[in-house]
């Protein structure tokens, strides 16, 4: 099967990939859209059982960067980066100040960042070689770690489900199942335990495992087991495809709200959701708060100023804001939330499309 030919294809404008003999870098880079400015995603090591799989996932990846960035309103277009390797063992400098010269080759089309596999000090690594990486912590204009804002926004979002199905401000007397409690995940088993929920957890990586349930009280489950998991809400913040054919049919939830980029194993999972009650927050729209933080440090490094943590809450604010108008449209139009939120950024994206090529002709 050829690139043009995958499933996965959606009009990409480019993807590129890359190979360093030296450091054994392995890395694809997928743009899909530059409509509403340059393409923006992190960046993820993987071991991949294939170079297909990583290019399947890197296109999935990117078409979700661009619906993120447009239902957030940033001026930001949609891009990812896969790193085809174990991060537990493959993982070196020279490696992502390989990747640093793959991104900077591209002049300025793609941004990077921090993503699963792949740590703040990663990108400033690569940041010796290119100035496209974000995500940093250094200078005036620097947001850090993207992960605990990608959190607080999926637990504001969990909020606004709690509120419209049990009619309570916090989680007392609510079980979420957490499935991967790493970066994200583990700042949003915090949030929730704050709030009053009872936890019930799982993840490969037994020792941050075992950290976040000491620390909430949450209760361990094996990995496949947490889709039995008698609780309320399921909050997946793992890899994507967890929403599938297999898995649906054993839950017991009233709502899915979770970080991990594509849940849904295709759309048609989000119609069987609608049709088992259960209400789903998009997911690039209720995990939108990382690459929010991450604008903001793009914004400061343009216009010469300092990273602005007010504006970043603005931007949340009125992404709580548009959540609730999927879910209100959803309701009114009897139709998925995944649906409804695809037709908000999908238009967006053509205005940008419409301005710029008005722009062009009037050139």
């Amino acid at each position: 099967m050829t690139l043009f030919d995958s499933p996965d294809f959606a009009g990409h404008e480019g993807v590129h990939a890359f190979f360093d003999e030296k450091t054994g870098l392995k890395a694809i880079v997928a743009v899909h859209s530059t409509a509403r400015g340059p393409a923006a995603g992190g960046c993820r090591m993987w071991n991949y059982e294939s170079a297909q799989d990583a290019l399947t996932d890197v296109l999935r990846l990117s078409r979700g960067m661009s619906y993120k960035n447009a239902i957030a309103d940033l001026d930001l277009g949609g891009g990812k980066a896969v790193i085809i390797g174990d991060s537990r063992t493959q993982k070196n400098p020279e490696l992502f100040r390989a990747f640093g010269r793959a991104v900077n080759s591209l002049g300025g089309m793609y941004y990077s960042a921090e993503d699963v596999g792949v740590s703040v000090a990663d990108i400033a690594e690569a940041r010796k070689e290119t100035p496209y990486m974000l995500g940093l912590n250094d200078g005036k204009w620097g947001s850090g770690d993207p992960s605990p804002v990608t959190a607080d926004g999926v637990y504001r979002a969990t909020l606004r489900a709690v509120k419209r199905l049990w009619k309570q401000d916090d989680l007392n007397g609510l079980t979420v199942a957490v499935q991967g409690v790493g970066h994200v995940g583990g700042y949003l088993c915090d949030h929730l335990h704050k709030a009053g929920a009872k936890l019930i957890v799982t993840d490969v990586n037994q020792a941050v495992l075992r950290e976040v349930a000491e620390r909430t009280n949450a209760t361990i489950v094996a990995p496949d087991e947490i889709y039995d998991a008698q609780a309320e809400i399921y909050a997946p913040c793992a890899l994507g495809a967890t929403l599938n054919q297999d898995t649906l049919p054993r839950l017991k939830c009233k709502a899915v709200i979770g970080a991990a980029n594509n849940q849904l194993a295709h759309p048609g999972i989000g119609q069987w959701l609608y049709d088992m009650e259960v209400l789903y927050g998009p997911d690039y729209l209720v995990n939108g708060g990382g690459i929010t933080n991450v604008a903001a440090e793009l914004k400061a490094r343009e216009s010469g100023g300092s990273f602005d943590p007010e504006w970043v809450e603005r931007k949340l604010v009125r992404l709580m804001e548009t959540f609730d108008e999927v879910l209100d449209r959803s309701e009114a139009e009897k139709r998925p939330t995944h649906e409804v939120a695809d037709a908000i950024a999908e238009g967006r994206i053509q205005a940008a499309k419409d301005a710029k090529e008005a722009a062009r002709k009037a050139a």
